[in-house]
This record gives C-alpha cells, structure tokens and sequence, in this order.
C-alpha cells in the first residue's frame, strides 16, 4: 500500500506508476535524504514533538538503511514512488510504527527541496576542485612559454603578436571568473527549506534553525511558500556550468584549429587523440570535440529546467519533478568534461617554431610600426596611413615588413631609420607590450602569480 493510500479507493494504474515514479533517477539522493531524515528525527526529538526514545529509534534505523544502501543490499520499489518514500518504509519495515513518527511536521515538498540543495551543495566544491586544478595546468604551460610567440587573432585573421603564455592566461582568468559564478552560487543556495512543510510550515513546534545548524546550512529560508517552490539555485547553477562549457568549448575549439595541419601549433598526446578506421594517418582531436559537443547538452539542461519553471504558479507542482533529470545531467557532464580535458592539455606538445612561422606572416607587426612612427612625432592616422600603404606594398612584391629596405621605407616616410628593424622584431612587439595585462614577459607573470595566488587561497 502506498503511503499515501488512504484517499484513495482504487490502486494507481501502472502506466501512471510507471509515469509518476523518480526512484529510477532520484536515487541518488538516498545520503543527501537520510542525512535530513536523521536531522528532522532529532529535532522532532529534542523539540518534544516525539519521544526521545522513539527519535533515536529512528535515527539508528535510518543509519542501518544507509549502510545497506552503500552495500548495495537494498532493492527500490516503483510503487513507492521515490527515494523519500523508499526510505520510509524500509524504516517502518525495519523499526515498527516508529518510523511513522519520521514525517511529522514536514513534507515531501521540503523534503526534496532540501535533497536537491543538500546535493548542489555538495556537488558546487567538486566541481570548483576540477576548475582549479585545470588552472593548475594553464600556470603551468603558461611558465613554459613567456617567450613562445604566437599570432593574436581577431575576426580570425592574424592580427597582433602575443605569447603561447598570454593566451593561456586568457583562458585562466575565464575559468577563475567560473570559479567566482559557482562560489556565489554556494552562497546564495545556504539556507534550509527543511520545515517548510507543503507550503505553509507546521502547526507543531518544528526548530528550523536546529535542523539548518544538523546539516551544514547557515540558516533557513524566510519563507515557507519560496521554500519548497524555489529551484533558483539548480537554475543559477546550470548558467554557470553552460557559461563554463561555453569557456571549455572556445577552448576545444582552438586545440581543434591548432592541431590541424593548416595551423600545428600544438600536438596533442596519443594518449588523447583517437584514428580513423579507414585513413591510417588521421589523428582526430577526439576529446576536443566531444567537449564541444557536450557544450550543447549542458544548455540544453539549462533551458529544460528554465522552460519546466517558468508559468508554475506557487508553490510546489509535480512538473518541478523534471529538474533533476537535466540537474544530474548537466553536473555528471561538467565532471566528465574538466578531468579529460585538463589531462589533454597538460599533455599537448606545443610547437614554437610553428607558432613563430606563422607570427612572421600576416604583418601582426603593422601596428606596431604605426606606434613606431607616433613616437617620432606622427599623428596616429597619419601613421596609419603610411603603413597601410607600406603593407599595400608588400602585398605585391611578397615582402613583410621585416624584409623591407631602409630605401623602401624611406620612400614613404622620412622618418623612418634603421632602428624601425628592432622595433619591428616580434620579441620586441611583445615585450614592449607591458601595460598591465599585456603580453609582455613580465606582465604576464603578474597575470600567472594572480591566479597561483586565487588557487592558493582556495586550497585552503
């Protein structure tokens, strides 16, 4: 019999079992919903709302369930709907009429609200942990590579030189800013929807702030309505991960470019990469790709849980059944996701002279032979003029600017002597780049000893 049969006068058809059910997804809550068990238990307890006796009862029994569980000697049952009410009546078969008492002041409305918190509570650190040793790995190609020049590209055409190091710090400050999205979201989620009941609390003397201090919560929700109808957090949570595998997926999407043959900027490891069944000298960026790939499941949870919520009228609806699906989902795929691809990168063999090729053509250069001019005295857009003329010139004879002749730079410009050579060196356009954030060697090695700095304080 269900436990909550009594209204009814026929058993529920099995199509609608079958329908109804979470068991198959929400079992995973089974630690996340004895842990509120046995708090509620105790406060039902200490609050005199039930006997002591019978409370502890309670809470023993609820601890012999979880281990079972973790033994993997526990069978779930459809007819019972869910992980909440699994566990209580595998309590009341275990402990008698006591483990009735269990679901005195509360409902299963706050009961899954606090499941569904206490586990992106959990879940939030993991996945911080998985983003800050990614960052590990970045710092560490960055060191390796505050002189390895590269093309900066804008519209994807070379467009200023940079270091294989200040792109690497691009994307950590990208992941640090990730970091910054799931720690507010932490914080925002801490309170405690446990005693919330359906949605108007209890007529019994229920101590929220005791159950809140049991589970780690700070405090609880200020209302009981919110409480049980708000899944903000599960929402906050999944546009930070989209927005983390929108960081992941441009990545993947240069690795991609940059093992081409068109680019081979980088190599990847063997280990990582993956052939072709019928052409023997493919080596496909696999893991990249996939990455890329599951970018688009993750929004997709976001925009199921986004369309689930959006004309439900307070407080609890059984559509609010459909969030943990695309919650799991869109968490197990970021967890997938950071591992494999922070192994990728700490493994990819990167190519300087590759890298240092490309950098020499494309006249990345060209600005800084504009700047070259306006430090002589020189309007800007005059400047700019000129050398727009001089790449003009180029263009037709198969020069770059470095290959020019003192003769043919005079030829437009007086101004022009032979220390434009210098200035025009990639080395040079880097380094003279030390505005904070630049490319400069030691710019970037303020950038790198931020973040070493950010992930220190948070392995604390």
């Amino acid at each position: 019999m269900k436990l909550w049969a009594g209204r009814f006068q026929k058993e529920t058809d099995t199509l609608v079992n079958d329908f109804n059910s979470s068991i198959g997804f929400d079992v995973r809550l089974y630690r996340q919903d004895i842990a509120g068990s046995i708090a509620h238990a105790r406060m039902l307890g200490e609050a005199g709302i039930i006997e002591a006796g019978e409370a502890e009862k309670i809470v023993e029994g609820l601890k012999t369930i979880l281990a079972d569980i973790e033994a993997d000697r526990v069978e779930f049952s459809l007819d019972n709907e869910d992980i909440h009410m699994n566990i209580e009546a595998l309590l009341t078969a275990r402990i008698g009429d006591s483990g009735k008492r269990l679901h005195t002041g509360r409902s299963r409305n706050d009961q899954v609200a606090l499941d569904t918190r206490l586990y992106v509570k959990e879940e939030i650190p993991s996945i911080i942990g998985l983003v800050l040793e990614l960052e590990q790995v970045l710092v560490k190609k960055a060191k390796a590579h505050l002189d390895t020049v590269m093309p900066g590209y804008t519209h994807m055409q070379r467009a200023q030189p940079t270091t294989f190091a200040h792109h690497m710090m691009a994307y950590a400050n990208m992941f640090k800013r990730d970091v910054t999205r799931l720690e507010d979201c932490l914080a925002r989620l801490d309170e405690c929807p446990l005693g919330a009941g359906a949605l108007a609390a209890s007529t019994y003397g229920v101590d929220r702030f005791m159950t809140a201090r049991e589970l780690g919560f700070s405090k609880p929700t200020d209302n009981s309505m919110d409480s049980v109808s708000d899944r903000d957090y599960a929402i906050e949570l999944l546009s930070a991960l989209s927005i983390l595998m929108m960081h992941l997926s441009r990545f993947s999407e240069e690795i991609i470019l940059w093992c081409s043959w068109e680019f081979k900027f980088v190599d990847l490891d063997d280990a990582y990469s993956t052939g072709s069944s019928i052409m023997p000298q493919k080596k496909n960026p696999d893991v990249a790709e996939l990455v890329r790939g599951k970018t688009g499941r993750v929004y997709g949870d976001l925009l199921t849980l986004l369309t689930v919520m959006k004309a439900l009228p307070l407080a609890y609806n059984k559509d609010m059944q459909e969030d943990k699906e695309a919650l799991f989902d869109a968490i197990d795929t970021v967890e997938l996701c950071l591992p494999v691809f922070a192994a990728m990168l700490d493994t990819l063999t990167v190519l300087p002279k590759n890298m240092s090729r490309a950098a020499a053509g494309g006249f990345i250069n060209a600005t800084d032979c504009a700047d070259y001019l306006t430090k002589k005295g020189l309007p800007f857009r005059e400047a700019y003029m000129i050398v727009g003329r001089l790449v003009n010139l180029c263009a037709k004879t198969g020069d770059t600017l470095d290959t020019l002749t003192l003769k043919d730079f005079r030829a437009i410009s007086g101004l022009f002597d032979e220390d434009v050579y210098d200035a025009l060196a990639l080395k040079t356009c880097v380094n003279q780049r030390k505005v904070y954030g630049g490319p400069a060697r030691e710019a970037v090695e303020r950038q790198i000893a931020l973040i070493e700095e950010f992930t220190a304080q948070r392995a604390q």
